[in-house]
């Protein structure tokens, strides 16, 4: 028990009243005249809202410290509800997603804040820390709102049903489609998209090989090929990276001539092959990344007929971008970086360029802009699904970078 004095009632009591008293004078002094017009009412209360003190649950006034806070969590709770908008259609043509990663060990340890709060399912909010000329703080709020946002808690597999799964269930339909990570370098792009546990080309796997087994599909088979796009050319990363050509058929579909294919019925085959082929795919050290990716890699997952392997089906490919950021971010200095840098940031524009084409349904589309959306073109056009994941840091000293991913998926 604690024996700090109780406070007296009756002292409660007499402000309280005298309070009364004051609201009703207001309220009487502000009843509507019938000359007063909406508006007016409108502006009187405004007024009176604003100069009336916020009350606990026992009609005490809150201290401004706790008024502030009650203030933040209503505006919290409003802006949930406001952005608590419906379900996205899974079966659109293109959609994007946003991930939001947690803070990671060295953020925590320098004491980074989390500024990227999601606001219901599909929109979240940027508080960027910035600095006036006066050197004194102060935050610029920046929101989006796109297809999916999954927050730093949600789990692969919950990704995966929002994202590529309904791309599996297309591709059995007889359509092409594709599934990217998009970020700058250690925002989750390659864990969400090629974690050899948990990836979403694992979990994909699993659920084409089951469907497989069905009866309706015993005539098609699973085959995979692995290349990565460096500099403008394509090497096989199955195939001792043997540099590899791509062409159009008669039919618009992409061929890359000369890409080894391998047949897979299992996931421990598709994962022991994989990591083959990964583990060859180019790298260099970054400012971000001792082990950054320096190349676009390519995984295509190929339903072909039994008794005829030209014939293809159906298509998926899983694509892990290099890295967004620009090339003075990563701590740059040699040339052969520099070029790295420039061939990475050209590609990913012309990919931006020719998903805003195609989703406001331009006449032209400019797939020829870069090697990586020459090989994609058959994933975009005709019978094809695309669905990009923008992979975020939430950190405030990553803000910068943030934002431009969003900026790049935003449509």
């Amino acid at each position: 028990m604690s024996d700090a004095p109780r406070p007296d009632l009756q002292q409660l009591r007499s402000p309280l009243k005298d309070r009364r008293l004051d609201l009703r004078k207001s309220l009487l002094l502000d009843q509507p005249d019938d000359q007063d017009s909406e508006e007016e009412l409108e502006t009187k209360n405004r007024k009176y809202r604003s100069s009336a003190p916020l009350l606990d649950a026992y009609g005490v006034p809150l201290s401004p410290a706790k008024a502030a806070a009650s203030l933040r969590s209503s505006t919290v709770q409003q802006q949930n509800t406001a952005f608590n908008l419906p379900q996205s259609d899974l079966n659109q043509k293109i959609r994007v997603c946003v991930r939001k990663r947690p803070l990671n060990r060295k953020e925590l340890e320098k004491g980074d804040k989390d500024v990227a709060p999601t606001l219901g399912t599909r929109s979240l909010q940027i508080n960027e820390p910035k600095l006036r000329l006066d050197l004194s703080k102060y935050t610029e709020q920046h929101t989006f709102t796109f297809d999916d946002v999954f927050d730093s808690n949600v789990s692969n597999a919950v990704v995966y049903e929002r994202t590529a799964l309904p791309l599996v269930n297309y591709i059995f339909k007889g359509g092409k489609a594709t599934c990217f990570a998009y970020g700058q370098t250690g925002s989750g792009k390659t864990y969400t998209m090629l974690d050899p546990r948990r990836g979403l080309y694992i979990l994909a796997a699993r659920d084409i090989f089951s469907m497989l087994n069905r009866p309706e599909n015993q005539h098609l088979t699973a085959w995979i090929g692995l290349y990565e796009i460096y500099q403008g050319q394509l090497y096989d990363l199955l195939n001792n990276r043997k540099k590899l050509f791509a062409r159009e058929d008669g039919k618009n579909n992409v061929i890359i001539s000369g890409l080894k294919e391998y047949p897979i019925d299992n996931v421990d085959k598709l994962i022991q092959v994989f990591d083959y082929g990964n583990s060859v795919r180019t790298t260099g050290s970054t400012g971000a990344n001792d082990t950054s990716s320096r190349s676009h890699a390519v995984l295509q997952i190929l339903l072909k007929h039994k008794e005829n392997r030209k014939k293809i089906h159906g298509k998926l490919s899983f694509i892990d971008l290099a890295g967004s950021e620009r090339g003075a971010d990563r701590g740059e200095a040699d040339t052969k970086t520099r070029m790295e840098g420039a061939e990475i940031n050209k590609s990913l524009l012309a990919l931006k360029e020719c998903i805003r084409a195609l989703d406001k349904d331009k006449r032209h589309t400019p797939f020829r802009q870069s090697k990586l959306t020459q090989v994609l073109k058959d994933s975009f056009v005709g019978h094809s699904r695309t669905c990009m994941v923008a992979t975020i840091s939430p950190g405030g000293s990553n803000s910068e970078h943030t934002l431009n991913t969003l900026r790049y998926a935003d449509r």
